[in-house]
């Protein structure tokens, strides 16, 4: 009978317990509207095994020089899951073996 194990549920949730504190001080709806977007992102990264400084950096390199207000269909390629990321922004490195599913 296998055991049920929750190790990488609490490892992922442990980011959002920590930046809860934070998001104290977001004391607009605008600042937590934006925190929540961050969060959404960095997560999202993470889930598709995407290197999260890469791609944060890839995103706010390429954002202000696609058009996408004009052709929202280009932001398809920016998405985590998308093919078309660059190298760079996959992760490099191997999971630890607690949090390998």
């Amino acid at each position: 009978m296998r055991r049920l194990r929750n190790n990488y549920c609490e490892a992922n949730i442990k980011p959002f317990a920590t930046a809860r504190r934070a998001w104290l001080f977001a004391d607009t709806p605008k600042g937590a509207f934006a925190n929540g977007v961050l969060y959404t992102l960095v997560e999202s990264a993470r889930a598709n095994d995407l290197d999260v400084y890469e791609y944060l950096k890839h995103l706010l390199t390429e954002m202000p020089n696609n058009h996408h207000l004009e052709n929202p269909s280009v932001i398809d390629q920016l998405l985590p899951w998308s093919k078309e990321l660059p190298e760079q922004c996959r992760m490099k490195r191997n999971r630890k073996k607690c949090l390998k599913q």
